[in-house]
């Protein structure tokens, strides 16, 4: 299996959160995972950052955020390359989809914790 450096935006520390169940699912799967959220804190020893890190290798984003809060965050998703962008329920933008297509990023609408659980991530 291949590892996918995956980054959860939108993450929650909060155990009835798909953020949160999605960065358990990864971990489990042996997916390294960085999380941006509103709140300094951790899930299952992944750090949830509140400010824009630099990373680097990220093969995919998984967002957790509604597509009105997704635009500060356009210029950041760009600059770091990923491979692809996967819209969870809630949070399908075309504005970023266009965006991300036209830099290169494949864009996925789907569950990722669907994906997970039927070996399609």
């Amino acid at each position: 299996m291949q590892q996918k450096r995956t980054l959860v935006l939108g993450a929650s520390d909060k155990p009835d959160r798909y953020s949160y169940m999605v960065i358990e699912s990864l971990l489990k799967a042996g997916h390294p995972v960085v999380a941006i959220g509103n709140r300094n804190s951790s899930v299952h020893g992944v750090k949830i950052y509140t400010e824009l890190i630099p990373i680097s290798d990220i093969h995919t984003i998984t967002l957790y955020l509604s597509p009105p809060n997704q635009r500060p965050y356009y210029d950041y998703i760009v600059s770091l390359k990923p491979k692809r962008i996967i819209f969870n329920p809630g949070t399908y933008n075309p504005e970023l989809i266009a965006l991300a297509e036209k830099n290169g990023i494949d864009c996925e609408i789907a569950c990722n914790l669907v994906l997970l659980s039927t070996g399609q991530f």
